[in-house]
C-alpha cells in the first residue's frame, strides 16, 4: 500500500474513531451535508473584466449540478444544459450518461460565452453551447488539462478515482507540496526546486498545498478524475500572502555595493575586501558569551547593511541556557531495549538568547556606540531595517516579561536611540497573538495593532516622529486579523469580531477602513462565522457563513459596499437530520460580574429526552492564547459522540481567554488558576435552570494540554461542583512547560504565582474521581509534569487512574485507546455509579 493510500486510511479511521464507542453502542456513518460550500473558477469576459465564475456542486446519490454566475449582472443559473450534453456525450462516447451524475470536470468558457471545454472520459471535449455540437478539443491547447489555482486551504472532503497530478514549479524558488488531509492537516510530500516538474499519485477530491519555504499558501489544487497539471507560477484566486514589512530590510553578509563581506573570526566581527581579500577586525573583545555568531552550529554574523553601503548593523549574541528534556521511549518498534531521546526546551526563568544590534562606520572600521538603556532586558530585538537614505536604522524590541513592546530607531551618525512606538502594559502584551506592524515605507508611516484603548485596534503612526496620526479602527469590537493593506488606495482589509451589535461577539466578520479611520465598510453580514473568497479583481466576494446551529450560506456580495449580489447556496442538512443528529445549541449567560455575557454551546444526545436527566460534562480549554468554543456548523464533533453516549457535553469560554476586551483578557494575569471557573460554574447554573434536563449532582469535565491543567483544577478548587475529571498531557505546573507560553501570561521572573498555578502543589486539595493521561513521548509538555502530579496524590493518599501510554506523544485523549477510556470512565463514574 502506499503512502497516500495508509495516509488516507489512517485518516479515515481517524475520523471514525473520534471518542469511538464500544460496539453495543456504536455511532452511526457521519451523514453529509451537500450544497456547504462554493469553489469558484473564475475567468474573464469579452471585456477583459473578470466577473464571471462556475461551480460544482455535490448532490446525493453521486449527483452534481454545475452553476454559472455573472457577478456583474447578479445572474446565477446553470452552466449548461445538463440533459442537451448527457445526450451528446453518450453518442460520443458510445455508452449512457446521467445527466445528473455528469463525469464532467475542468470546465473552460470562452469569454464571449460561446464554447466550453471539458474533461470527460479521460478526454478533453469543446462544447458547442448553442448548437451543442460535441468535438474533441484541439490539441495543444496548454490549459486543456491545467487545475485552477486558488490560495483557500481547504480539507479532502471527497476521495474519488485513482488519478494523477503533474505539479510545475515556474516560480524562481523551492516549494513545498503538502496534501491537506480531511482534518485540513498537511501531510507533507517533500520540496521542488525551481524549475522542476514531478508526478503524485492521487485522487480526484483530494486537495494539494504548494508552499513557500516560510509556509505561506501559494497555491491550493483539487485533483480531478483525468490527469492534469498543476501550474505553480504565483497565479491563484485569492490575495497573494502578505508580508509584514516594507522594502528597506536588507539582511546579508556581503554590502550593497558589493565591495564588503561581514565574516566571523572568534567570534569577533571582520570586514572583507571583496576585491582583495584583506580582512579589517572591527571588534577584538568578543568571546563565546558574547558573540558575532549567529548561533553555535552557524558561524556567520547576522547583519544589515544600510542602503549606501557606509554603515553596517551586527547582532551581538549572548547563548541562552541549554536545558534540554529526557524522554524515555519504553516500546520501540525497531529493538527490544528501551531508546533515550531529548531535545532543547527551555522553561520559565531560563535564560533565553540575548541579542543586541551594534553600528559600524565602514570607512574608518569602527563603532558607534550605541546606549541600550531603552532595550536592557531583550527577550527578542527583531526586525532591523534601514530607511532608505541610511540616516537610520530601527528595530523591533519585546522586553521579557512582556510588558513592553516597540519599534525603538538609532541615528546612524550619533547612535542615539529613540522610541518610535512604545506600547506599555501593567499586565501582559499580546505579542504573540495580537501582533502587526506594518511599514509605509514611501509615506514615512506604520501601521501598529494596540489594545491600549481596552480593545484590539489599529493606529497609524509618523514613522519618523513616533507621532500617532490616528487611530484607524475604534470601538468596542476587536480587529482579529489583517488580510491586506493597500497602499496605492491607502486602505486595509480586516477580520472583526463584535462588530456587529446583537451577534456573537466571537463570530468574525469581513470589513475594509481607509488610514485615517474613515470609510469603515462591513462586507459580511450573516449572524455567524464567516470565510470569504474574493474576484481576482476582488471586485466581488464570496461569503460562507454557519453557527454551530445553522449550517452553511454562500452568498456573492460587492466589496465596494457589502451589498448582496445574490444567493449562492443554502446548505442541504436533511441527511443530519435523517439520522437523528442532534444540532448544537449557542447559550450565553452572565459571567461573574453580573454583567459580562459568557458564550458557550450544548450538546444533547441523538436519542434526547427532554424529561431525563443527563449527566453534565464540560470539555474545557481555558488557554489564554485564543478562545475556544466552536462557532462554525460541524455535522460530527467529538463533543457530539461523548453526548451520544448519554451526556451532555458544554464548551465555554470564560474570562482570561482571548478574542474579546483586554479587561475579559486581562483576568488571566499571573492568574492561570481561575481558568475562568467562576463564570463556568455560573453558566452550567445557568444552562441547568434553563434546561432541567442537566443534573448538577453529575458534572464531569476533561481537556488536554492547558485544557488538562485545568480539567484537574477543576477537581482540586472546585470539587463540590465537578464529580469526576479527565486530565490529558497537563501543564500541570507552569514552571515545567515551555518558556513562551507560561511567560507570556505568568510573567516574569519566575515568582509565586507559579505556585499559586501549580496542581502539583495543590494536589492533596483534589476531589472527586480522577483519570491522568500521558504520553510518554510528549513534546510539547513535559510529561514529567504529570508524573509529578502522580507523586504528590501518591504522597498525599489520594485514589486515581492513570494511562501512561506507551509511544504516545501530546494529546492521548485523541488516540482510539485514550478516546475509549474517556468515554468508559465517565460512563463508569458519571452514569453507572449511584448519585450522591
Amino acid at each position: 500500500m502506499n503512502l497516500l493510500r495508509s495516509a488516507c486510511l489512517l485518516i479515515l479511521l481517524s475520523a471514525l474513531w473520534a471518542f469511538p464507542a464500544a460496539a453495543e453502542h456504536a455511532t452511526p456513518q457521519p451523514p453529509h451535508i451537500f450544497r456547504d460550500r462554493v469553489e469558484p473558477h473564475w475567468f474573464a469576459n469579452a471585456q477583459g473584466e473578470t466577473n464571471r465564475f462556475w461551480y460544482r456542486v455535490e448532490l446525493p446519490q453521486g449527483r452534481r449540478e454545475f452553476i454559472l454566475v455573472d457577478a456583474g449582472r447578479g445572474d446565477r443559473r446553470p452552466a449548461f444544459d445538463p440533459e442537451r450534453l448527457a445526450k451528446v456525450l453518450g453518442a460520443k462516447t458510445e455508452r449512457p450518461v446521467d445527466p445528473q451524475s455528469l463525469p464532467v470536470e475542468s470546465l473552460k468558457f470562452d469569454p464571449a460565452m460561446r464554447t466550453m471545454g471539458f474533461s470527460a472520459s479521460g478526454k478533453r471535449w469543446q462544447l458547442d453551447l448553442e448548437t451543442y455540437t460535441l468535438i474533441p478539443a484541439p490539441t495543444g491547447d496548454a490549459l486543456e488539462s491545467r487545475l485552477t489555482a486558488t490560495r483557500t486551504p481547504r480539507p479532502s472532503l471527497n476521495t474519488g478515482a485513482e488519478t494523477e497530478i503533474t505539479f510545475e514549479n515556474r516560480l524562481a524558488e523551492t516549494v513545498a507540496i503538502f496534501w491537506n488531509d480531511p482534518d485540513g492537516k498537511r501531510i507533507s510530500y517533500g520540496r521542488m526546486a525551481a524549475g522542476e516538474s514531478r508526478s503524485q499519485h492521487t485522487f480526484a477530491g483530494h486537495v494539494w498545498l504548494v508552499c513557500s519555504g516560510n509556509g505561506d499558501v501559494i497555491a491550493v489544487f483539487e485533483a480531478v478524475p483525468n490527469s492534469s497539471t498543476a501550474i505553480v507560477d504565483g497565479a491563484g484566486n485569492a490575495e497573494p500572502p502578505r508580508h509584514n514589512g516594507g522594502t528597506r530590510r536588507r539582511r546579508g553578509t556581503q554590502s550593497p555595493d558589493g565591495k564588503w563581506e561581514a565574516t566571523v573570526r572568534d567570534d569577533n566581527l571582520f570586514l572583507r575586501e571583496i576585491k582583495t581579500g584583506r580582512e579589517h577586525a572591527l571588534t577584538q573583545d568578543a568571546n563565546p558569551t558574547n558573540t558575532y555568531t549567529r548561533e553555535a552550529e552557524t558561524p556567520a554574523p547576522e547583519v544589515y547593511w544600510s542602503p549606501d553601503s557606509s554603515r553596517l548593523v551586527a547582532l551581538r549574541r549572548q547563548p541562552g541556557a541549554q536545558r534540554r528534556v529526557y524522554l524515555v521511549e519504553s516500546s520501540p518498534d525497531d529493538q527490544l531495549q528501551p531508546k533515550l531521546q531529548s531535545y532543547a526546551y527551555l522553561k520559565p526563568g531560563d535564560a533565553v538568547p540575548i541579542l543586541k544590534p551594534h553600528l559600524f562606520e565602514v570607512a574608518d572600521k569602527k563603532e558607534i556606540p550605541v546606549n541600550d538603556a531603552l532595550f536592557t532586558n531583550p527577550w527578542a530585538v527583531s526586525d532591523v531595517r534601514w530607511d532608505a537614505d541610511s540616516s537610520r536604522f530601527t528595530f523591533l524590541f519585546n522586553q521579557r516579561g512582556h510588558q513592553a513592546l516597540g519599534i525603538l530607531s538609532v541615528d546612524a551618525q550619533s547612535g542615539k536611540v529613540q522610541a518610535v512606538v512604545n506600547e506599555e502594559s501593567k499586565t501582559f502584551i499580546d505579542y504573540s497573538g495580537k501582533f502587526f506592524a506594518e511599514y509605509l515605507d514611501d509615506t514615512g508611516e506604520i501601521i501598529w495593532m494596540s489594545e491600549r484603548d481596552g480593545w484590539n485596534h489599529l493606529y497609524l503612526y509618523n514613522a519618523k516622529t513616533g507621532v500617532v496620526k490616528n487611530q484607524i479602527t475604534r470601538g468596542e469590537w476587536v480587529v482579529r486579523h489583517v488580510d491586506r493593506v493597500d497602499r496605492e488606495q491607502r486602505q486595509i482589509w480586516f477580520q472583526a469580531g463584535g462588530i456587529l451589535p446583537g451577534q456573537d461577539p466571537y463570530h468574525i466578520h469581513f470589513c475594509r477602513i481607509n488610514f485615517d479611520g474613515t470609510g469603515l465598510t462591513i462586507l459580511t453580514a450573516g449572524n455567524g462565522m464567516h470565510a470569504t473568497q474574493y474576484s481576482p479583481d476582488r471586485r466581488f466576494l464570496i461569503d460562507t457563513w454557519s453557527r454551530v446551529d445553522a449550517p452553511p450560506v454562500s452568498e456573492l456580495r460587492r466589496t465596494e459596499d457589502g451589498k448582496l449580489v445574490c444567493q449562492l447556496e443554502t446548505a442541504d442538512a436533511r441527511e443530519v437530520s435523517a439520522q437523528g443528529w442532534q444540532f448544537p445549541e449557542p447559550f450565553v449567560a452572565k459571567g461573574r460580574d453580573g454583567v459580562t455575557d459568557i458564550y458557550g454551546v450544548i450538546w444533547r444526545p441523538r436519542n434526547f429526552d427532554p424529561p431525563k436527566k443527563y449527566p453534565v460534562i464540560e470539555d474545557i480549554y481555558a488557554g489564554p492564547q485564543d478562545s475556544f468554543a466552536p462557532k462554525s456548523f460541524h455535522a460530527t464533533s467529538q463533543q457530539q459522540t461523548l453526548a451520544d453516549r448519554g451526556f451532555i457535553v458544554v464548551q465555554l469560554d470564560g474570562m482570561g481567554t482571548a478574542n474579546r476586551s483586554k479587561k475579559f483578557h486581562d483576568v488571566c494575569w499571573k492568574n492561570l488558576a481561575d481558568s475562568g471557573f467562576p463564570d463556568r460554574i455560573l453558566w452550567i447554573k445557568a444552562a441547568a435552570a434553563n434546561y432541567p434536563g442537566l443534573d448538577l449532582t453529575r458534572v464531569g469535565i476533561y481537556g488536554t494540554s492547558a485544557g488538562g491543567q485545568n480539567a484537574l483544577r477543576g477537581l482540586l478548587d472546585h470539587g463540590d461542583f465537578y464529580k469526576a475529571g479527565v486530565a490529558d498531557s497537563g501543564c500541570h505546573d507552569n514552571r515545567m512547560d515551555k518558556i513562551w507560553w507560561n511567560e507570556q501570561w505568568l510573567g516574569w521572573p519566575v515568582d509565586e504565582n507559579y505556585t499559586r498555578s501549580s496542581n502539583v502543589v495543590d494536589a492533596h486539595k483534589l476531589r472527586g474521581k480522577l483519570l491522568l493521561m500521558v504520553g510518554e513521548l510528549d513534546k510539547n509538555v513535559d510529561p514529567a509534569s504529570t508524573m509529578q502530579v502522580v507523586n504528590a496524590l501518591i504522597k498525599a493518599d489520594k485514589d486515581f487512574e492513570l494511562l501512561d501510554m506507551p509511544g504516545a506523544g501530546h494529546g492521548v485523549a485523541r488516540t482510539p485507546y485514550g478516546a475509549r477510556r474517556l468515554q468508559e470512565f465517565f460512563v463508569r463514574t458519571l452514569l453507572e455509579s449511584p448519585r450522591k
